[in-house]
């Protein structure tokens, strides 16, 4: 008689954590997740694709939009300030709000103030004035990623950040939705003006999220004593070093890695809204396809890419995401060569979108998961830094590329970044399995005393 055989244990672990993943939805850091992410979408377009489809429609050339895609630096450079705002109290509001919330309701006062100032200002009249808001906006709104991110790292453990992170980009992308469709519906119909005061009342948005959100345990602000190096070496130095130590000579493949991750997405993005405009697609077609509709797209993106990653790991869906996010840009390079045709810029937004949805919250949470609590909101803007910087260095220079070669052959080389991003995702996974083994194997001497005893 054979003997029975054992029931398959694998189905009722993969419907707990199924389970788990919905269970966790109705958390409500969630919630305050989502209007994070809305609060710290909402200025990113208006300074970059939005912007440069006014810039363009106002006769600036390609050239120059590309440099003033520069602006956006600010969110490379984050990290420079970060350690401040990681351990830092600002005056007055931080025995409000405590320091995350504090620093968050600082930024988003900066953003709606340098937003009403872009929407004073005339691009054909004295385009320095706008470019010097469209700094303030950069530099406010990278201060509230810095704090956001801080926030959404002490607030969950590490193996709820996957969805915390879809969740976040739910809410980034509803305020792209808002910040692209939203604005360029209204500048459409009224004026430009117009669109930019409607963006700047919606920061409210993130102020009434500060004021609900629960104010976390954070560590006292260091002491007015020590002396100025200390202080520097402590906020700034180890921070960095921690990472370091904690991944070997790993750390430079993953630091490779993530500067190149995002890479095509970036620096297509610059030329994508010249190119709509100079395929002869009208601002409500854009904002309808590319603002609406693509922005639905993105989220269903973004929810496979956190369910994918709490699902099979983040590192298996951190190779796909990379691969497809870069091999999008393909279907820009023929809707270049095929001209105004609606039904192509749909699907070529719609693949473009839930690839970069996808790639965005499994980047987000495989950060997250290299970042060590004490110093989460410096660790984490370093990163975030250091995938944004390559991308906005190379996006200045993206008008000269479309302008010396044509679209077509500059968004086939925006495609091209995908083989090395999918070599370094296999080798980075490489080495993160061998460490969880090594991990796993007791040390030799643990072996002496076990046989000893």
């Amino acid at each position: 008689m054979s003997p029975p055989v054992a029931p398959y244990s694998g189905m009722p672990a993969i419907r707990e954590r199924y389970a788990a993943i919905f269970r966790s939805l109705t958390d409500r850091r969630h919630a305050l997740m989502l209007v994070f992410g809305f609060s710290s979408g909402l200025p990113f377009l208006l300074v970059f694709g939005t912007l440069s489809a006014w810039l363009r429609e106002a006769g600036v050339s390609r050239t120059e939009i590309g440099l003033l895609s520069w602006v956006a630096l600010a969110y490379s450079f984050k990290f420079v300030w970060a350690p401040a705002v990681d351990r830092l109290d600002p005056p007055l509001l931080a025995r409000w709000l405590g320091r995350r919330r504090a620093w968050m309701m600082l930024a988003q006062c900066g953003v709606a103030a340098g937003l009403t100032g872009v929407a004073m200002s005339d691009p054909t009249v004295f385009l320095p004035g706008l470019i010097g808001f469209a700094l303030l906006i950069a530099f406010a709104s990278a201060t509230q990623d810095v704090a956001v991110d801080g926030w959404r790292i002490n607030a969950a453990p590490p193996d709820g950040q996957a969805m915390l992170a879809a969740i976040y980009q739910l809410g980034y992308r509803l305020a792209l939705l808002c910040s692209g469709a939203g604005a360029l519906y209204i500048a459409d119909f009224v004026d430009w003006r117009s669109a930019y005061l409607t963006m700047a009342a919606l920061m409210l948005v993130g102020v009434a999220g500060v004021l609900a959100a629960p104010r976390l345990t954070e560590e006292a602000p260091p002491p007015r004593r020590r002396s100025w190096r200390a202080a520097i070496g402590e906020a700034i130095v180890e921070p960095f070093s921690d990472l370091a130590r904690r991944k070997g000579p790993a750390l430079a493949l993953i630091l490779a890695l993530i500067a190149l991750y995002r890479l095509p997405d970036f620096v297509a993005g610059v030329m994508a809204n010249p190119l709509y405009i100079d395929m002869g697609f009208s601002k409500s077609e854009i904002a309808s396809v590319s603002k609406v509709f693509g922005v639905w797209v993105g989220i269903a993106g973004a929810f496979a890419g956190g369910v994918a990653a709490a699902r099979f790991s983040v590192m298996p869906c951190l190779v796909f995401g990379g691969v497809a996010a870069a091999a999008s840009n393909l279907m820009f390079a023929l809707l270049a060569v095929r001209g105004h045709n609606l039904t192509l810029l749909t699907l070529s937004i719609s693949l473009d979108n839930f690839a970069s949805g996808f790639a965005g919250s499994v980047l987000i949470a495989y950060m997250s998961g290299l970042t060590s609590p004490a110093m989460a909101a410096t660790q984490y803007a370093l990163l975030s830094s250091l995938y944004a910087l390559p991308g906005k260095f190379v996006g200045g220079a993206s008008g000269l590329l479309a302008d010396k070669f044509g679209y077509p052959w500059f968004f086939i080389c925006t495609a091209l970044v995908g083989a090395p991003v999918a070599l370094l995702s296999l080798a980075v996974w490489r080495l993160e399995r061998r460490a969880a083994r090594a991990r796993q194997e007791p040390e030799p001497e643990a072996l002496v005393r076990e046989g000893a005893g």
